[in-house]
């Protein structure tokens, strides 16, 4: 048992029992290094990476292949959810050096921990071959690889004004910029099976978040088909698990068919938020149950009984990945009986197995191409004699499916996701009036609170662990941008659904926070790392979207949001709007040039294309006004209510108008005069 016992990270505690005399990233192992001249070996995964349990077990967990790791380096594994800013200083110096990124990333350092040399998974023999050759790289040429670490290490403190020629300007919201930038993701699409053109295929929810804001603005039918196109067969598809609710991580084929099995807790919250959204602009009966049935699996699997939600199902079980999630033919004829026919045409089962990599044993990944609707009608059943047939089908290969030996779990909370999670909780609440996801929301909410905040500075965790007792757990690492980023957004939306004050006080605290303690006024943008955290090579910015947005772009739109409900100074800092227009502008002409990977930075300027509804609502019927706006279309809009009066900007000095409840439609913080009905709201919206 190695040093990794006394981490509370699944991922390092998986690697507790490795020959591998391992280290958790700290000033142990880092002062070792210095102490002994030896280099460092860094090696970053999840518990959910295949590659690194594959790697776990044909490197780690073999004593030769530790002793020559132990003799020569100074061996530290890292969590990167734990961690992501150590994985995003040596992700970037691995691509930096030409390497294509991935996990398991493995780092080599120079002992005052300047990467000189990276890669990914590596077989046994190859791997023991490559450690042998930097050690003696280390051992014979030393000064080489510290002017090389060097280097590296110059390259990942460049400001990212100095990286990509930035300069500060007034950003300009027009139609002919936004059109570019849609033009720009368009080359890209799969006119067939939507998402991109190629393989492996990812949600990347943030895509489809700004093309339902650029449809918003310019009624493209071809964007909307995109959209649409993407998301019936990503609910269709292998991805998304057709029997238990979730998606996996992504499909390895460009067909949304055979996934990575993993679920996480980062997409199926925000694909929650994305299929809810555009429900309310479809009334697409597979949306709807997507949403509902994903929430009932994170429920199920992913919900402590503090109310937190859980990172992370992994893809293998009993060794074997998806052996969980597929069937053998033979089993689904057994368990289905006279089902059996019309099942396995819905779900495209083949005798020999339809998962190439398991065909020939008749192994199946569950997956359709046609909907409910037309599946009945060419079956000459009703939609609801489908949906009878379905229940009792699904419900009997989920009883089979949990006498199964389940995926690991990852078990650790953090706030970041949970925040994701927590906004796509109260969007599908906001859309479906589902009350149970409200609760479910502001019972998340409050473990945010309790277990994740400090009470008197607003200061964030990261990461918490569930003890024996719910007494027992424990909350660590100094938060990240990125949780700050989710929780503010999470909360703002559970303002806008309840009008309950103390929420949007709360963003208003963590946002104050953020400017206090991460806000770099030369960039105009936010570091990724509190300034009170650990010092590491780098203080990084995150600034391009990927599967998860950046916490930069996350926070420009809580500043727009804040702006809109709260405008004032803070503190005597400039006013939320000021830091948001420093923002865009800067971010500008990387929109002109890259808008693919800043989506979510995209989706914000189609917001500011036209001006942004606020709309204020006053009066004994606030909420179930708020519900029948919130069950249509216009995703540009901000909330306010009030059942009797209120000191908020947007609703100060506003009335009832002849004791019933008055609307208020409000641009640039000047309204209109006040309607009594939603119907009238939404007639001056779309004028």
């Amino acid at each position: 048992m190695n040093r990794l016992a006394q981490e509370s990270s699944p991922y390092l505690l998986q690697h507790a029992h490795n020959p591998v005399d391992w280290f958790p990233w700290g000033p142990e192992a880092l002062q070792k290094a210095q102490q002994e001249n030896k280099p460092i070996l860094v090696s970053i995964g999840y518990s959910a990476c295949h590659w690194c349990h594959v790697m776990e077990r044909e490197s780690f967990e073999n004593e030769a292949v530790a002793s020559v790791m132990n003799d020569n380096f100074v061996c530290i594994k890292v969590d990167r959810e734990e961690r992501p800013d150590v994985d995003a200083i040596y992700m970037d110096a691995v691509q930096a050096m030409g390497v294509q990124g991935g996990w398991p990333l493995n780092v080599f350092l120079m002992p005052d921990a300047k990467p000189f040399y990276g890669l990914t998974y590596l077989p046994a023999r190859q791997w023991v071959n490559l450690l042998t050759s930097v050690r003696s790289a280390f051992a014979e040429h030393p000064d080489q690889l510290a002017e090389s670490a060097e280097g590296f290490a110059k390259q990942l403190n460049m400001s990212v004004t100095e990286q990509y020629y930035l300069t500060d300007a007034a950003p300009a919201f027009t139609q002919e910029l936004l059109e570019a930038m849609y033009q720009k993701l368009a080359s890209s699409f799969d006119p067939v099976k939507g998402g991109p053109r190629r393989a492996p295929k990812f949600p990347m929810p943030s895509i489809y978040g700004f093309l339902l804001r650029y449809y918003h603005v310019t009624k493209n039918e071809e964007a909307l088909n995109h959209i649409r196109r993407t998301l019936d067969f990503m609910a269709l598809g292998g991805i998304y698990d057709q029997i238990g609710g979730g998606f996996s991580r992504y499909s390895v084929d460009d067909q949304w068919f055979a996934p990575h099995f993993e679920k996480m807790l980062y997409d199926n919250g925000q694909l929650v938020s994305l299929y809810s959204e555009a429900y309310s602009l479809t009334q697409s009966p597979l949306y709807r149950q997507t949403v509902f049935q994903t929430i009932d699996f994170l429920q199920r699997e992913l919900t402590s009984p503090e109310g937190g939600f859980y990172s992370a199902l992994d893809a293998d079980s009993e060794g074997v990945e998806g052996k969980f999630y597929t069937w053998t033919t033979a089993e689904l004829q057994k368990i289905l009986e006279d089902d059996f026919r019309w099942f396995s045409e819905l779900y495209h089962i083949a005798p020999e197995g339809n998962w190439e990599e398991h065909a020939g044993v008749g192994r199946n990944i569950l997956h359709r191409v046609v909907p409910d609707d037309d599946f009945a009608r060419m079956q000459g059943w009703s939609q609801s004699e489908l949906a009878d047939k379905l229940s009792v089908a699904h419900q009997k290969l989920m009883t089979v499916r949990n006498q199964r030996v389940r995926p690991g779990l990852d078990d650790k909370i953090l706030c970041s996701w949970n925040g994701l999670m927590l906004k796509g909780l109260v969007t599908a609440y906001r859309v479906f009036g589902e009350d149970s996801f409200l609760e479910l929301a502001e019972r998340n909410a409050r473990f945010i609170l309790k277990k994740l905040t400090h009470p008197e500075t607003g200061q964030l965790w990261h990461s918490y662990k569930s003890g024996v007792r719910e007494q027992d757990g424990v909350a660590t690492i100094v938060a990240y941008l990125e949780d700050y980023a989710a929780v503010i957004d999470g909360f703002l939306a559970l303002y806008q659904a309840t009008f309950k004050e103390e929420y949007l006080l709360e963003a208003d605290r963590l946002a104050r926070y953020t400017l206090d303690h991460f806000w770099d006024e030369e960039d105009h943008l936010f570091f990724f790392t509190d300034q009170a955290a650990e010092p590491l090579i780098a203080r990084k910015k995150e600034v391009f979207d990927n599967v998860i947005p950046a916490s930069n772009s996350m926070m420009a739109h809580n500043l727009y949001a804040l702006s809109l409900l709260l405008e004032r100074a803070v503190d005597g800092a400039p006013a939320y709007t000021d830091l948001l227009t420093a923002m865009l502008g800067l971010v500008q002409p990387l929109l002109q040039q890259n808008a693919d990977y800043l989506t979510h930075w995209a989706a914000l300027y189609a917001m500011r294309v036209q001006p942004t509804a606020e709309l204020a609502i006053v009066g004994p019927d606030a909420e179930q006004f708020r519900r029948e706006i919130d069950q249509r279309f216009y995703p540009n809009k901000i909330l306010a209510g009030t059942l009797t009066e209120s000191d908020l900007p947007l609703l100060e000095n506003r009335t009832e108008v002849n004791g019933k409840t008055a609307i208020y439609v409000c641009y640039n913080r000047s309204c209109q005069l006040p309607v009594t009905s939603v119907e009238a709201a939404f007639s001056s919206l779309e004028n």
